[in-house]
């Protein structure tokens, strides 16, 4: 008789464990999309790439605090598992998990390789948060909080404290909208070229000229009228009406670039954040990140409603069957017309008298935000940008 009822409970056993594991499993699965809902409902900008599989809590984060309670929580209630996740930054960077962009524009993808889509690009002496390295590729964190990926060639790697003394430095910025770093005074060689919003350290200077260091150490002349001193910059930075129209009409004709956010190419939502962004405030990357910024200002064409600054939206509506697509911005100039980038940085109208008149963004206009004077939590002060992030 024992050998005949053994097998029927060593059955049971296994059947019965395996519903505890595949509930356990799901258990855990439902746990870890709870807090990924919580704390990384953008993957843009928070990465929680986790999983349970054979009792074992794989993946990735730079979400600490989340990983933490998640991981209190199964302990709570006795769910046996292994950790195996990966806490960025990796320790294989060692105290290496800051960065300074050390090239006029950084260009950031979506992947680790040149083919990647651009995802964004970061100015010379954007401060980096660095997570991890693959193959000569970083995966960083923007100020605004952009995760991708920059070449090697792109950054100059830091410690912590590194980074603290290089924030003591006395800088200066880029006014002009294009300009070069020069070997010597005499415009022999160029050592790099230069974009407006770029940051770099005084080491002196004379009458027309500034001698300055780049964030990873070369060094080299810059004319003195295509800067400002960091301090006076941020004193000057305002988003009164005329000074982002100035800074916008500036931009005229600037190339469409999927990615870009500065003089050399920019698509709709880097233009909108370059305006911002040279008058003082960090803005959101993307339009469908924007637009969840700021105070409603209309959604019914009311063009007598907006200011001058204010940023509009447009896309396709949501329905039941489908959410609402985010996927053009372009700011209010005032007199019906707005600008913004589509081929080329422009300016459109709503008035159809107007040469201007763009009955395109018309109809696939979504509403109005206003981010000029409005707190918020996304929206950041430069003067915040030399801190350590």
């Amino acid at each position: 008789m024992k050998k005949i009822y053994i097998p029927i409970f060593v059955s049971l056993i296994s059947a019965s464990f395996s519903c505890n594991n595949k509930e356990s499993s799901e258990e855990v699965s439902n746990l870890i999309e709870a807090k990924r809902a919580e704390v990384a409902p953008d993957k843009r900008v928070a990465l929680w790439d986790l999983t349970f599989e054979n009792d074992s809590l794989k993946g990735e984060t730079n979400q600490p605090e989340a990983l933490k309670a998640l991981i209190e929580s199964l302990n709570s209630k006795q769910i046996k598992y292994t950790d195996a996740v990966n806490r960025l930054p990796d320790a294989g960077l060692g105290e290496k998990t800051k960065g300074l962009v050390t090239i006029s524009v950084a260009n950031i993808r979506s992947n680790p390789k040149h083919s990647a889509e651009l995802a964004t690009q970061a100015l010379m002496g954007t401060p980096l948060n660095v997570l991890k390295e693959d193959d000569g590729w970083y995966l960083v964190q923007t100020p605004d909080g952009y995760l991708s990926w920059v070449d090697r060639a792109g950054i100059h790697l830091m410690t912590e404290a590194e980074l603290e003394h290089w924030f003591k430095e006395p800088k200066v910025v880029i006014t002009a909208l294009t300009g070069y770093v020069w070997k010597d005074e005499a415009k022999t060689e160029m050592v790099s070229d230069l974009v407006a919003g770029d940051i770099l350290t005084i080491q002196s200077e004379t009458k027309d000229q500034l001698k300055i260091s780049l964030p990873d150490g070369r060094e080299g002349f810059i004319s003195a009228d295509e800067a400002q001193e960091w301090n006076s910059w941020i004193a000057s930075r305002n988003t009164n009406p005329e000074t982002l129209i100035s800074t916008a009409k500036q931009m005229m004709g600037a190339p469409y670039l999927w990615g870009g956010t500065s003089i050399k190419g920019v698509d709709c939502s880097g233009f909108t954040k370059t305006i911002f962004y040279l008058n003082g405030q960090i803005i959101p990357r993307d339009a469908s990140q924007q637009i969840n910024e700021g105070d409603l200002v209309d959604a019914d064409k009311n063009w007598d409603k907006l200011q001058v600054g204010d940023l509009l939206f447009f896309g396709t509506k949501g329905t039941d069957e489908k959410k609402e697509r985010v996927v053009h911005v372009g700011m209010w100039i005032g007199n019906g017309e707005f600008i913004h980038s589509r081929g080329l940085v422009r300016i459109s109208s709503f008035d159809p008298e107007n040469p201007n008149y763009d009955e395109y963004e018309l109809n696939r206009y979504l509403r109005t935000k206003r981010i000029v004077n409005v707190p918020s939590e996304n929206v950041l002060s430069v003067s915040e940008l030399l801190t350590n992030n």
